[in-house]
């Protein structure tokens, strides 16, 4: 009998530290999934050697206040475009410093998420989405840039906004870096004794959407990578509606790989050859 109503004790226990666990999760999933440090600046004045750079501010469509730079090559356009979507706690003015090299002759628009650096509101999927969506449209109205000729990137969380984007947009290109199958599934993985999928609600599925895309996609990944396992993100590739190349970079890892100068001239290289290609 004691041993009965021990062996129970110990059950309730357990009950109760999972329930406790998977309310913890809940709660605080906003901030295990996009982390934004706070509002300090990865560059401390930001600007490209290659492009003339200047800080914008852009309203979303409800209204929330957007904050990054505009990055415009020097002789006249039109131009192709890049939108760059950044990772989990990504400040992105280190884009502006990096996009001589990275985006040579293109018109780059790079900027923070709701919470992320000196942009307002609350993250959320649905929110980078339809932000994304929105930047999308504002760089193709700008009369510098070319509509026709507007590439996606995104890295690690931001490839999932990429996705998204690109799936209802006519995007010339695609570069995805360290990119998953999905959040869920990486919660999952991580989070093995909770029901996740119940509990999360930015699932960033970006598995589910790959087989629409149309524009040629790259995907770039880390020799060493614990955040984001290549098993993940062989899911995705499989899904994918047209890949161009799935390229090992080496020597990095999930937080240098956007940095190091073999990343970055294969991403120049790529979008140089496509932006290059006749426009049907």
């Amino acid at each position: 009998m004691k041993h009965s109503k021990k062996v129970a004790g110990l059950a309730g226990l357990a009950s109760v530290l999972w329930m406790g666990l998977t309310a913890a999760v809940a709660a605080n999933q906003k901030r295990l999934l996009f982390n934004p440090l706070g509002s300090k600046r990865e560059v401390l004045k930001p600007y490209s050697s290659g492009h003339r750079t200047r800080p914008i501010v852009v309203r979303s469509n409800d209204g929330t206040r957007l904050s990054g730079w505009l990055m415009t090559p020097p002789v006249a356009g039109p131009h192709p475009g890049v939108i760059y979507f950044g990772g989990r706690s990504e400040e992105v003015s280190w884009v502006a410093r990096d996009a001589g090299k990275l985006f040579p002759g293109m018109a780059v628009l790079a900027v923070n998420y709701r919470g992320y650096g000196d942009s307002h509101g609350d993250p959320a999927e649905t929110h980078f989405v339809d932000d994304g969506r929105m930047l999308f449209d504002w760089l193709s109205e700008r009369h510098h840039v070319d509509s026709k000729r507007i590439a996606v990137v995104g890295r690690s969380l931001g490839s999932g906004v990429a996705v998204q984007v690109a799936m209802e947009r006519d995007a010339n290109s695609i570069v995805l870096i360290t990119p998953y199958d999905s959040i869920l599934a990486l919660a999952q993985r991580k989070f093995k004794a909770i029901p996740v999928e119940y509990v999360l609600r930015h699932k960033f599925e970006s598995v589910k959407y790959a087989h629409h895309l149309k524009a040629p996609t790259y995907v770039l990944r880390a020799a060493f990578d614990d955040v984001v396992p290549h098993s993940h993100t062989d899911l995705l590739v499989e899904k994918l509606g047209r890949l161009h190349a799935d390229e090992i970079v080496p020597d990095s890892d999930h937080m240098n790989i956007p940095y190091l100068e073999a990343t970055q001239q294969r991403i120049a290289s790529f979008l140089a050859s496509r932006f290059n290609q006749p426009q049907s």
